[in-house]
């Protein structure tokens, strides 16, 4: 969940810099509240569905892969307290091609959340009678549904129009909300309804290692985790980063685990032994299109499922409405950095951003017809975060060669070894997600280097100032690396080819990560190009006056 008034750039002008006013707990806050959003509606269950009580394993090792990730933009965001990090550190370290790509693949990963966000809401909407035609047996849109998922849409650009700064003042409230709803769902579930037997009277892990693994990504594991970096976001207002950055990620990560553990938890020794006595993958019981509202009501608690009818509404319908706001914002930044259109740098009188708006809102109708169910967009929506979160320990592998001694409010030990094991962790997320995930990634990928490359021939060609300067020497790892691990995909178990088989393949992908990491620290923007490029972000997002 990315935080309105970070997203947003400001119109104010600021002679006075950045404040250093926040404490632990005000960037621990941010990133709890981002981590803990609605994926909780749906992890449990689908989880289970593909690991069997094994799931409990899953989330462990999913938190543990954002851990490493963490730390490194940890660091990162210590060094550069830029809004937008996750997609500048590779300009830094890269130059304009590597720029513009990690640039697309954050817009993609905002981009898509809004239409997650609409299907968990449908989702459990299917309790109400009125709602009951809206999806498929199968998690499918109907064409009510899908004439329902748009109409969703336009509201939360509608609303991205008129009410902004008023979504901003309840964000407090809200995250107070998404926090205390799950907590009060495990302690009241689990009293009375905690059978250990659940665990394995259809066996512990009933679909192996692959189920384990192929959970993390697919499943909604590392959906629900993701969000840390929004204490990173406000590095430049701590008033003490090198102690309380690494605090506040560990923590957020520590407590949106545990949360995430327990709920995975509660569920499985909650269910009734008829709602899986056929396994695990075919889970079934009443309600269960809305999982914990569902299970709540199955085991008596009907108010309580009442509750989590409410909150299917407000937890996604707010995380829906923020991440359009970023959506149009991201899309701002690739203007103002001469990878789009100047159009989607275009406000209107209250400042916002009008043609990003409408883009995002085209983009997240389109979302609904390839990827029609809530699971399956979670697939994308992960691999398409991972992407962009794996830039950072590239661009940190860089900066500890080209940049050693630039100031480093947080040093993250053994940084040297945390950096690639971080790289190669989170390819192996990617991977996990699938063949049939990855080629619709890899084609979403390939339109935008149609978009945005045929923006930034037209521009060269026309001689415009704003062009961007295309560093393709710096970033020639990038093409193999795009495309190798689409190969390895192709070929692995994970809805492959099965050519590659299990535990073979995660060396497969450690190996050629450890290549592409190296190969990139070598072929890197050189020290003097790297801080041009650090001054020429710091003009370009500069005020206007």
């Amino acid at each position: 969940m990315v935080n309105v008034d970070r997203a947003v750039p400001t119109t104010k002008n600021d002679p006075g810099g950045l404040r250093r006013d926040v404490g632990l707990i005000g960037l621990m806050w941010a990133s709890v509240g981002s981590i803990i959003g609605s994926g909780w509606l749906y992890g449990a269950e689908k989880a289970v569905v593909v690991a069997g009580p094994a799931a409990i394993i899953s989330w462990v090792i999913g938190a543990v892969a954002i851990v490493l990730l963490a730390l490194v933009h940890a660091e990162l965001g210590g060094m550069f307290p830029v809004a937008g990090g996750t997609a500048r550190y590779p300009h830094y370290a890269f130059g304009g091609l590597a720029g513009m790509s990690f640039g697309w693949f954050a817009w993609l990963q905002a981009a898509t959340v809004a239409p997650i966000e609409v299907e968990a809401m449908i989702g459990y909407a299917g309790h109400w009678k009125w709602a009951q035609g809206l999806q498929h047996t199968d998690g499918t849109l109907t064409t009510s549904g899908f004439l329902t998922a748009v109409l969703l849409m336009a509201v939360f650009v509608g609303v991205n129009f008129f009410g902004v700064r008023a979504l901003a003042h309840t964000n407090s409230a809200a995250t107070w909300w998404k926090i205390a709803v799950p907590l009060a769902a495990i302690f009241i579930i689990a009293v009375g309804n905690f059978h250990p037997a659940n665990f394995t009277s259809e066996g512990f892990a009933p679909f192996g290692a692959k189920g384990v693994l192929g959970a993390i990504s697919s499943s909604g594991i590392i959906f629900a985790l993701l969000g840390f970096e929004q204490a990173i976001q406000l590095a430049g207002e701590s008033r003490n980063p090198k102690r309380d950055l690494p605090r506040a990620t560990l923590g957020s990560v520590a407590i949106g685990a545990v949360i995430y553990i327990l709920l995975q938890v509660v569920f499985i020794a909650a269910l009734p032994h008829a709602s899986f006595a056929h396994g695990w993958a075919k889970l079934d019981f009443a309600g269960i299109s809305g999982p914990w509202a569902g299970l709540a009501t199955l085991v008596g608690l009907g108010w309580l499922g009442w509750v989590l009818y409410v909150d299917a509404i407000i937890s996604p319908g707010g995380t829906g409405l923020i991440y359009t706001t970023a959506t149009s914002r991201v899309s701002y930044g690739l203007a103002k950095n001469g990878y789009a259109p100047k159009a989607f740098a275009k406000t209107d009188a209250r400042g916002v951003p009008w043609f990003g708006l409408a883009m995002s809102f085209v983009t997240g109708v389109v979302c609904f017809l390839p990827f029609p169910s809530w699971q399956e967009l979670v697939g994308f929506i992960t691999s398409a975060s991972v992407l962009m979160y794996a830039g950072a320990p590239l661009a940190y592998g860089v900066f500890a060669d080209r940049l050693p001694n630039h100031e480093r409010p947080y040093r993250l030990p053994g940084g040297k070894i945390i950096s690639p094991l971080s790289f190669v962790v989170a390819n192996l997320i990617i991977y996990w997600a699938g063949w049939d995930t990855l080629w619709r990634l890899g084609f979403a990928i390939v339109l935008g280097y149609v978009l945005l490359g045929s923006y930034a021939w037209y521009a060269t060609s026309k001689g415009r100032p704003d062009a961007p300067r295309l560093d393709f020497r710096a970033a020639q790892w990038l093409p193999a690396y795009l495309v190798g691990l689409g190969l390895i995909s192709w070929q692995s178990t994970f809805g492959g080819q099965g050519n590659i088989p299990l535990w073979w393949d995660i060396l497969v992908v450690a190996a050629f990560s450890v290549v592409i990491y190296y190969w990139a620290r070598a072929t890197a923007s050189k020290p003097e190009e790297i801080e041009r490029s650090i001054e020429e972000v710091v003009l370009t997002d500069a005020p206007a006056h």
